[in-house]
This record gives structure tokens, C-alpha cells and sequence, in this order.
């Protein structure tokens, strides 16, 4: 197993734990400017502490758009192949949802989770995730196809679930199975929901006794209003925050160790039904 110089390597009996430096990026998104985007993604990234990942918005290189024709971009578009660029300058995993359109016509809202070549067997170092709950609500079943799998990706030895904003709100489809250590949650959460955003992110942590990491912009787009609420939620459920309405990064440790005792210690999802 590989471990970079941000991770502190625990032993517990004969059990490797690591803690890992995570930072998450709320962001005031250009609507329909993707190179615009990257640019404020870049600047916001290199202004921090060295992270092991850094986790986008949902959606972060366009805004949120329901209507993708003329927006989405290819598998192989210009936002992956920075995301790629990125992850090898970084030495470091980096995630965030892209409007995308495949090779058949559809559109899938694809939260990729991008990791350094040389880091990853076969050099297999894009994973994604199709976000699965389209909100109906605002219209995003019309033109994008949900996807249908789980999807967990592992990276330094962490275990991460992949989710995509409305989803957050289904937490059958989010259960833990003793197979992930941290959820990643990335959205496009308006402020007018925004104490359903906060509770929820708290909730998912304490039933899943797992890290939430829920990445929210904040701005405007043509619909609505953010106010971010950007949170890195621990096993207890209590969350750090990122200043309400203002693009700002956070920058927090998961600590493996820390989550395997606790989970040890009461063992809920032992007992799950």
C-alpha cells in the first residue's frame, strides 16, 4: 500500500490506519464559462496546504444546467483532462461532478474521482460515479440518464463513497456496509434548502458512522442562490463549516484509526437491519 508524505500511518495489533488531509473547495461558479471555472478551481487549490484530495462542487466547471445540449462535454473533454493534469501535479486524488455526454447521445451528471497515473494499477486513475436520484424537481430527468451502480473507490488506503447532491437525501441508496470509511457528497444545494443540507450531511454521518465530506458553490446562477455549507462532518456527527456565502476552502484530517475505534466500540453497523 502506498502512503505519501501527508499521511501519519498508525498500527493498531496487526492493522495499518492512516489519517489523511482532505480539502474541499467552495467555489463561486462562472455560469457557462468551464475555462473560467478551472482557472478559480486552480488558484483555490494551490492556495492551500500540500492534500492527499481535493473535492469540487457539483458541476463546478459550468454551473448547474438541466439542459446539457451545448454544455456537456465529452469522456475525454477538456475538464477531465485538467482534473488528470491536476492530480499528477498535485501527487494527489481529485474529485468533482461534470455534465457529460457519451458516446450514445445521453447525458450523465458524472462525479469523477481523478488519482496520478503512477499511483494506481494499469495506470487505471479515473473512476466516476453517474449520480443516480436525477432531481425531478427541477427537471434534471428530462434530459440526463441516471446511473444505475454503487460506486466506492479506494485511495490511500481510504474508503470513499461517491454521491451527487440529491441523493444525499435517500440514505437506503447511501447505507453503509462496513465497505466505505468517508462519503463524498458534491453539490449544487440551494440556499433556500439550506438547513435540509446542513441536517442531512450530519444525519448520513452518524447512521453510516462514517467522515461526510458535502462540497457545496456559492453564487448565483440564472435559478437560484448559494450560500455554500461546505462541511467536513466526523463519525459524531459534528461538523466543521466553511464560512456561510463565501468561496473558501477547508482543509481537515480523516483519521482511520480514530473511526475504527469508535466503530468498534459501538458497533451499529453490526447491529443494521
Amino acid at each position: 500500500m502506498y502512503f505519501s508524505a501527508n499521511l501519519l500511518v498508525h498500527k493498531w495489533g496487526n492493522v495499518y490506519f492512516c489519517s489523511m488531509k482532505v480539502t474541499l473547495i467552495q467555489m463561486d461558479v462562472a455560469w457557462g464559462e468551464p475555462s473560467t471555472n478551472r482557472e478559480t478551481a486552480e488558484r483555490a487549490i494551490l492556495s492551500v496546504e500540500k492534500s492527499d484530495l481535493y473535492v469540487l462542487p457539483e458541476m463546478w466547471n459550468t454551473g448547474y444546467n438541466v439542459e446539457p445540449e451545448g454544455v456537456a462535454e465529452s469522456e475525454s473533454g477538456e475538464t477531465l483532462e485538467w482534473m488528470k493534469r491536476m492530480a499528477v501535479r498535485l501527487d494527489a486524488a481529485v474529485a468533482g461532478s461534470v455534465a457529460v455526454r457519451l458516446a450514445d447521445g445521453s447525458f450523465r451528471n458524472r462525479l469523477y474521482f481523478v488519482t496520478p497515473d503512477s499511483l494506481t494499477p494499469l495506470g487505471n486513475n479515473v473512476q466516476w460515479y453517474d449520480k443516480h436520484h436525477l432531481f425531478s424537481y427541477g427537471g434534471e430527468d428530462v434530459h440526463y440518464t441516471p446511473g444505475e451502480e454503487r460506486v466506492n473507490v479506494e485511495w490511500r488506503g481510504v474508503r470513499f463513497r461517491l454521491c451527487t447532491c440529491y441523493d444525499l437525501r435517500f440514505p437506503f441508496w447511501l447505507r453503509n456496509r462496513d465497505d466505505y470509511d468517508a462519503l463524498i457528497c458534491v453539490a449544487s444545494w440551494p440556499a433556500v434548502r439550506m438547513h435540509a443540507w446542513l441536517v442531512l450531511l450530519c444525519a448520513r454521518a452518524i447512521e453510516n458512522q462514517c467522515y461526510v465530506l458535502g462540497v457545496n458553490r456559492v453564487g448565483t446562477d440564472p435559478v437560484c442562490e448559494y450560500s455554500g455549507g461546505t462541511s467536513c462532518v466526523d463519525p459524531y456527527g459534528v461538523p466543521t463549516t466553511c464560512p456561510e456565502g463565501k468561496a473558501s476552502v477547508l482543509t481537515q484530517t480523516l483519521d482511520l484509526k480514530h473511526l475504527r475505534h469508535f466503530r468498534d466500540k459501538f458497533p451499529v453497523l453490526k447491529e443494521m437491519d
